[in-house]
């Protein structure tokens, strides 16, 4: 029986997972979307939601407990300013997971994870409209 056994092991020691998700959630709230496994995408949507979570705190112990998990000034204020900004009227749900296919070499499932409040610039690129005459 399984009870009382959250997350997946993804086939590695817990402390090469906790290095795998503090890079992943580095990269995603750095570039805001990121492709990578199934399992993994889904793991990291529980991290990803913490942190935004804290983020919207804002004070500084919150601060002090997303550096424990990300270590990038840069990445970590960008969280606290930009991303935060963007969800403060969110009540969760700030990831997106999309199935995009499987990996050629070991027929992985592969899926894209992104915030769902992403920056305009990169959500929605510019279309150029074509005169219709």
């Amino acid at each position: 029986m399984r009870h009382r056994k959250a997350g997946r092991k993804l086939g590695r020691n817990a402390t090469h997972r906790k290095a795998l998700m503090s890079n992943l959630v580095t990269s995603l709230f750095r570039y805001e979307r990121i492709q990578t496994t199934d399992a993994k995408a889904k793991e990291l949507r529980r991290v990803a939601e913490k942190l935004i979570t804290l983020g919207k705190k804002g004070d500084l112990h919150a601060r002090r407990l997303v550096m424990r998990q990300i270590g990038d000034e840069e990445v970590v204020s960008k969280l606290f300013g930009d991303i935060s900004k963007r969800n403060e009227n969110r009540q969760g749900g700030y990831t997106r997971i999309l199935k995009l296919s499987v990996r050629h070499g070991d027929a992985a499932p592969v899926s894209a994870i992104e915030l769902v409040e992403r920056a305009a610039e990169v959500a929605a690129p510019e279309k150029e409209e074509s005169s219709a005459e």
